[in-house]
């Protein structure tokens, strides 16, 4: 299974008083992961859209381990759990890269729909990414 790993560090304004990331960010961090995910494969969010392909998120869910926290560097560790005709559902685990801890886990589920918000069949409109994708899945 193809895996991405993105780095980012954890900048002040994503902390609370207590000097913890705001748990809300990770979803952002699952957005940041998720892109570069694409741009590893040779595909970006904009190109996909221009091909017609539109990602909303149709459902979402994060476990928190243990609190990231200011200037930490942070690896967003990212994959595709499955992919069916309708979704694709990507998964991802927040590590902190001094000592490897795992902060965070989760997982957004996508629908595959046009621009109208239609869904679409991906394997039958762009077999092409129906395939890298599935590839992604399978490791090759």
């Amino acid at each position: 299974m193809y895996t991405n790993d993105a780095e980012i560090r954890v900048r002040y304004q994503e902390t609370d008083q207590m000097g913890v990331v705001y748990y809300g960010n990770y979803y952002t961090w699952f957005e940041v992961g998720r892109n570069e995910f694409f741009r590893s494969i040779g595909r970006d969010c904009a190109s996909l859209e221009e091909e017609g392909v539109f990602l909303p998120v149709i459902e979402s869910y994060c476990r928190y381990k243990e609190g990231a926290r200011y200037d930490d560097e942070i690896i967003i560790h990212t994959k595709i759990q499955e992919m069916t005709g309708a979704k694709i559902e990507f998964h991802y685990q927040i590590l902190r890269k001094k000592d490897n801890r795992l902060l965070a886990e989760g997982k957004t589920v996508h629908g595959f729909v046009n621009r109208d918000l239609k869904p679409i069949r991906l394997k039958k409109l762009h077999p092409d990414l129906w395939e890298q994708l599935q590839a992604c899945i399978e490791g090759k």
